[in-house]
């Protein structure tokens, strides 16, 4: 499975100047692709989600589009060939 996330310009740098990824997540929620993104990229890992593994309160994730908050949270199913944007407020 693979799913695009897209991140703003401050989060890119953390991607090493990526804006747009490819990422292969082990399982099929947005916990698991933030499992697999962080893996790549720890810093950014750490800048989305806090020290309990909780999306930072100052963290706008969507998925195709969604919010998460109201779709399931890290728990939001997240389908092959989903686009993750991933923004701060």
């Amino acid at each position: 499975m693979s799913v695009q996330v897209v991140l703003p310009g401050v989060l890119a740098d953390l991607a090493g100047g990526a804006k747009h990824l490819d990422v292969d997540p082990a399982g099929e929620t947005l916990a698991d692709l933030l499992d697999a993104l962080a893996g790549r990229h720890s810093t950014l890992g750490r800048r989305i989600r806090d020290e309990t593994g909780r999306v930072r309160r100052f963290v706008n994730v969507y998925v195709d589009g969604e919010d998460v908050r109201w779709q399931g949270g890290l728990a939001t199913a997240v389908r092959d060939g989903a686009v993750v944007q991933v923004g701060q407020s």
